[in-house]
Formats: structure tokens, sequence, C-alpha cells
């Protein structure tokens, strides 16, 4: 299984980076690196596509899509924590 994360926002220095934790949802306890605390990050997991109606290759890319918040109640060990957003998209 392949994760990909991707922050939505923060500066762009690489010096600013610090370990995040993930809780709940499909990607519990994944441990990612994010810059400037960004509110919101989103998980995405590729979806093999199967062919299409032609018979032939599949001519898109499919991907689940997961929403976590920051969580500003802090987390344990110091670092922040984002929870599952079971409403994203």
């Amino acid at each position: 299984m392949v994760w990909e994360t991707a922050v939505l926002d923060g500066p762009a220095d690489a010096s600013a980076w610090e370990t995040a934790v993930l809780r709940g949802g499909p990607a519990d306890g994944t441990r990612i690196q994010v810059a400037g605390r960004p509110s919101v990050v989103q998980v995405v997991r590729q979806c093999p596509a199967e062919q299409d109606a032609d018979g032939g290759d599949a001519a898109w890319r499919v991907q689940a899509l997961y929403v976590y918040r920051r969580d500003h109640r802090g987390g344990d060990g110091g670092f922040p924590h984002y929870g599952f957003d079971p409403a994203s998209p």
C-alpha cells in the first residue's frame, strides 16, 4: 500500500519542517512532515483502474482522498496531531 501526503499550506523553508501524527481514518498512526503547522492535510491513495468499456487501458487516474484537520488540543510527545475528518469528500 502506497500513501502520498500533501501539505496544503505552509512555508517552503525546509528548516521549518516538523513531524506530525495522523489520528483515525485509513492513515491512523502515520507520521508525516509538515511545515508551518497547516490546519488541513490531505492524504491520497492510488486506486487501480480496470479496463475501460472499450477493453483498453483506463485513460484516467483514480485516487481516494482523505482529509485530516489539525487538533489544536496538542498531542503526545510534542508532535502536532491531525484527526481524520469523516466528512471528507
